[in-house]
């Protein structure tokens, strides 16, 4: 699994004209799952993101986590995190999980991070043709990978 994170003020996922999810301060997070994905990748980047410390302590140091701070998550699945560039111009997606693969995977993801988080979570909705908005606090964004644990 691969997520960008960013640091926002302020994020939303718009579905139809009709806003889906919104946080204030928190992280926006694209998750992108590829076919050789598990619950484990899951398992692994939820205490990651729970524990990862971006954000402001009162000397203006990134000390604090999600949690010091009582912000939210705002979770958007996003295949082409996993888009491969290496010939021509057009990106292949080979690595992306299909949808029979990744939507439990996406739903687990949400679930488990409910559970280890509690109700702050907000999510778009999988496949959907969305529109994301935000505005990046830093800017602060993160780029994280379940199979390349640095």
């Amino acid at each position: 699994m691969r997520v960008v994170v960013q640091r926002v003020s302020q994020a939303s996922v718009c579905i139809e004209g009709k806003t889906h999810g919104i946080i204030e301060r928190g992280m926006m997070v694209l998750l992108g799952i590829e076919h050789e994905d598990d619950q484990s990748d899951a398992d692994w980047l939820i205490q990651k993101l729970i524990g990862l410390r971006i954000f402001s302590d009162e000397e203006e140091k990134m000390n604090c986590s999600i949690r010091d701070v009582e912000g939210r998550f705002l979770v958007v699945s996003q295949f082409t995190l996993h888009a491969s560039t290496k010939k021509g111009n057009r990106p292949s997606y080979m690595r992306a999980a299909r949808p029979e693969k990744a939507i439990p995977l996406y739903n687990y993801f949400i679930r488990e991070l409910s559970v280890q988080y509690g109700d702050k979570i907000e999510s778009g909705v999988f496949g959907a043709d969305m529109k994301v908005s935000l505005t990046n606090d830093g800017p602060v964004t993160i780029l994280m990978d379940s199979k390349n644990r640095e």
